[in-house]
């Protein structure tokens, strides 16, 4: 009657489960196996990490470039204002 107050997935996970999982592991696999199967895993997870990071920082790239092209915009539009400014300064001081 204690399962009933737990969560279902804490009641898989009791020594004594991860012990019969185990044995069937080393069974399945044997002994030898099982180092290069835990390689494997370590590889897999390590070629994750470094996928993920490369996704980030081209994510934060294409972030800084959308930046730096808006920068460039904001810049060009002043530069038209100041050379319309300095025009329409110009065309106040010609002679009528």
């Amino acid at each position: 009657m204690i399962l009933q107050n737990t969560p279902v997935l804490l009641s898989i996970f009791q020594p004594e489960h991860m012990l019969v999982i185990f044995l069937a592991v080393v069974l399945l696999f044997g002994g030898k196996k099982i180092p290069e199967l835990m390689r494997g895993i370590g590889t897999g997870i390590r070629e994750f990490k470094d996928a993920k990071d490369n996704v980030k920082s081209e994510i934060e790239e294409g972030m800084k470039e959308k930046d730096k092209d808006e920068e460039i915009k904001q810049l060009r539009q002043q530069l038209q204002q100041q050379q319309l400014a300095q025009q329409a300064k110009e065309m106040q001081q010609l002679p009528k």
